[in-house]
């Protein structure tokens, strides 16, 4: 009587085993009925089953697979583990492989890239333009107080404050980068990434600094950094800048930026620089003010915190462009004027210049 019991219970076992292993390999290994890759997208808050229903919905399976698939996920303890996000399911793929990728969180990846020497108002308008970021700032409520005066905008210190970080201007403190990011990420998230990642940039780079800077803190690097990143497109020649500036600095000389003029002229600047607007009294323009200007004017990237914080050694004071993003660098004022003869006048010495030629016959266009 045991022995019959016995054979009869471990039939039973192998019929069961049987069928389910019919049921596992019908239902969840045959293909899914796509002729495409899909886009699926589990939303906040879904659970596997309210997934295979969604499924059922769209006729991508039926009862029996919806049932196997989440029966078998519960069995196994996984059910639980899909991760909200927007998923590519490649054509082909079968119910099983699509609760791995469920699972294993292996969402669609979204770029926006946020280039060196971009200011805020640019990188604020890439952000509200990217359709798979979320815009939320608008509906942040208790913001918290702004308490002093800030040198930018008041609808940048409010963003700033709905940030979290009260009473700081935005200039210059998100690190330019190539982000990558999933679907339905926040505005604030973003942002709040970018800001963190120029935190520890600058803290590494300030941290490794050279001996004898003119700098009392890590955001006065910040600052000249990113007049360093504004004033060359040659990386190479980033330390070289940085030399003439921190000399000029130690000196007491006004840096005479032409990007800080620009930047204090906003969206009034047309393209060229006028003699009016080196004189203008603003905080940011560096022909008027000695010193660092009160914040960054643009977003520097790491070579330029890198240059700025290991300015090259030397002699030059000026620098003028030569045309292609590369400069001329001169110790001496007649030096400079030479330069500033030769590269951008191109030799065509006006008449307000002929007294220079007679006091600097050096110059080669006053020796033709």
């Amino acid at each position: 009587m045991f022995r019959i019991l016995f054979f009869l219970l471990l039939f039973f076992v192998t019929i069961v085993s049987s069928g389910g292993y019919w049921i596992y390999t019908y239902h969840l290994t045959a293909p899914l009925p796509l002729y495409e890759d899909l886009r699926y997208v589990v939303e906040p808050n879904a659970t596997l089953r309210k997934v295979a229903i969604d499924l059922m919905d769209k006729e991508l399976i039926n009862y029996p697979v919806a049932l196997a698939w989440v029966s078998l996920a519960r069995f196994q303890k996984r059910a639980h583990l899909i991760k909200v996000g927007e998923y590519l399911i490649p054509k082909g793929a079968t119910p099983q492989q699509m609760l791995d990728i469920l699972i294993l969180g292996k969402t669609i990846q979204h770029t926006l890239t946020i280039p060196e020497g971009w200011n805020f108002r640019q990188m604020m308008a890439a952000v509200r333009k990217h359709p798979q970021i979320v815009q939320t700032l608008d509906e942040i409520s208790n913001v918290a107080p702004i308490t002093k005066k800030l040198n930018c905008p008041k609808e940048e210190a409010i963003i700033m404050a709905k940030l979290n970080w009260p009473n700081q201007c935005p200039e210059g403190r998100f690190y330019p980068d190539t982000y990558h990011f999933p679907t339905n990420t926040t505005d604030v998230a973003f942002l709040q990434r970018s800001y963190r990642m120029m935190e520890i940039e600058l803290k590494t780079s300030w941290e490794k600094r050279s001996d004898n800077l003119p700098l009392k803190n890590a955001y006065e690097a910040l600052i000249l950094a990113s007049i360093i990143e504004k004033e060359t497109g040659v990386v190479e020649e980033q330390d070289q800048i940085a030399g003439v500036f921190v000399r000029r600095l130690k000196k007491n000389m006004r840096l005479q930026s032409d990007p800080t003029v620009i930047y204090a002229l906003g969206e009034t600047y047309d393209g060229n620089i006028k003699k009016r607007d080196l004189r203008a009294k603003k905080p940011h323009n560096t022909y008027v003010n000695k010193g660092l200007p009160p914040t960054p004017i643009a977003m520097p990237g790491r070579a330029a915190l890198h240059a700025t914080l290991h300015p090259a050694k030397g002699d030059a004071l000026f620098f003028v462009a030569k045309g292609g993003g590369s400069h001329h660098f001169s110790a001496t004022n007649k030096e400079h004027e030479c330069a500033v003869i030769e590269y951008l006048l191109k030799n065509k010495v006006p008449r307000r210049y002929r007294t220079q030629c007679r006091k600097y016959p050096m110059c080669a266009a006053c020796r033709d």
